[in-house]
Parts: C-alpha cells; sequence; structure tokens
C-alpha cells in the first residue's frame, strides 16, 4: 500500500537498488519520485486553464477546465498566446485577451506542461511573483520552452507597489542561467538583499489598474 511505500521510501529504496537489476530502475530519478523511479505508473498530472476567447475543441459555453495534461498534450488548442500565472484569484480574475488562455501554474507543479509539445509554437508568458521563487519557476519553464516571456516582474512594478511589500521566508541563492539581463539584475538585487532583507512582491498584491495598463502596452493597444 502506498503508505508503507511513504514511511518507508529510503530503506525500500536501499534494499530495492540492491535486489534489482538495472533494467528494473530508472537511474534518472531518485527516492523521492519513488514510483518513476522503479518504473510504477506514476499519477497523471493535470492542467487547469481558463478559455479567454472560444475554442472550437470544446463545446460552446466552457470558460474553464481542468483535464489530464497527456490528453491536452493531444488537442492543440487554437490560442497563439498562453499566459501562465501563479496565484489562483490572479486566475480567475484575468482579463479578456484575445486569441489567449491562462493556466493555472501552482508553482514548480507548471513543469507537467513539458508534456505538451504543441507550446512550442505557442508566446508563452510567465507572470509570477516577484522573489527568488518566482524568478526560479520562470527558469525551469524556460528548461522545457526557451522562449517564455516574463511579465510584471520588473523593477518598474516593484517600485510601483512598495506599499505591499512582503517578506520571502527563505529566499533562493541559486544561480539561474536562463534569465535575461534585466531579470538577472532584478533577481541578483533581490537574492543579496541589496533593496531590503527578503524583498518579495506578490502577484495578488498588484493592482488589476496596473495588469490592464500593461496588458494594453503588450497588445499594442489591442483587447479590454
Amino acid at each position: 500500500d502506498t503508505k508503507f511505500i511513504d514511511t518507508h521510501r529510503k530503506l525500500l529504496d536501499d534494499l530495492l537498488t540492491i535486489v534489482l537489476s538495472d533494467h528494473q530502475i530508472d537511474s534518472e530519478y531518485t527516492a523521492t519520485d519513488f514510483t518513476r523511479r522503479f518504473r510504477f505508473r506514476p499519477k497523471p498530472s493535470y492542467t487547469r486553464l481558463r478559455l479567454l476567447n472560444p475554442e472550437p475543441t470544446f463545446p460552446k459555453g466552457l470558460s474553464e477546465i481542468t483535464l489530464r495534461t497527456e490528453e491536452l498534450a493531444a488537442l492543440e488548442l487554437t490560442a497563439d498566446t498562453i499566459f501562465v500565472v501563479e496565484n489562483e484569484i490572479t486566475y480567475l480574475a484575468f482579463p479578456v485577451v484575445p486569441n489567449s488562455i491562462v493556466v493555472f501554474g501552482s508553482g514548480f507543479g507548471l513543469a507537467a506542461l513539458r508534456d505538451v509539445p504543441w507550446l512550442d509554437s505557442r508566446e508563452i508568458i510567465y507572470w509570477g511573483d516577484i522573489d527568488t521563487h518566482g524568478f526560479a519557476i520562470l527558469d525551469q519553464l524556460r528548461c522545457q520552452f526557451a522562449h517564455v516571456e516574463s511579465f510584471l516582474m520588473d523593477h518598474e512594478t516593484l517600485d510601483a507597489h512598495s506599499s505591499v511589500w512582503g517578506v520571502e521566508a527563505k529566499p533562493s541563492v541559486a544561480d539561474l542561467p536562463r534569465l535575461t539581463k534585466a531579470e538577472r539584475a532584478l533577481y541578483d538585487d533581490l537574492r543579496d538583499n541589496r533593496i531590503r532583507a527578503g524583498l518579495r512582491l506578490e502577484q495578488e498584491f498588484i493592482g488589476y489598474s496596473w495588469l490592464s495598463l500593461r496588458l494594453r502596452e503588450l497588445l499594442g493597444g489591442q483587447g479590454d
């Protein structure tokens, strides 16, 4: 049963690594991912998304859907732009944008999107918290999709919302090689506490009017 495995994962990993042959173990994974390491079928990952415009793939009237990521990979939606956001309320309140969908990223869980190959041909825009972990998620997402752009993760947005700055309890200090020059400069300011110790700006505190203005700039005056 799964509770037995979860309780004794380290011991089981040690024992099974000794007694099983090499072809029965996937060395790409550690004991942390016990299921894949010992070639069991993993639980499916799910993707939750809002349809900002009608999608011919789905019945009329649907505005939001959650489905297995492997099934999403086979659908190839018509949207040109995919917004990925971290906060649920931000996701639910995201404005209508032409030819777009918005995905609820749920932190590092968005790595499952690597299994959606048609995203390679779509514009992907990531909007996360302005903190070290937000940039770490951006860096990880670019590991799968190098063309990902960041949105509202800049000095201008940070400075405009100084009244709602918060504290990041355990900042990351890792080097993030996939950031742009401007992103890395802000990440270094946060990581090295150059502005304030543990500074963070959570995405849900960014004003809706600020979001709308920057979206219009991004779209060149199109959209709501």
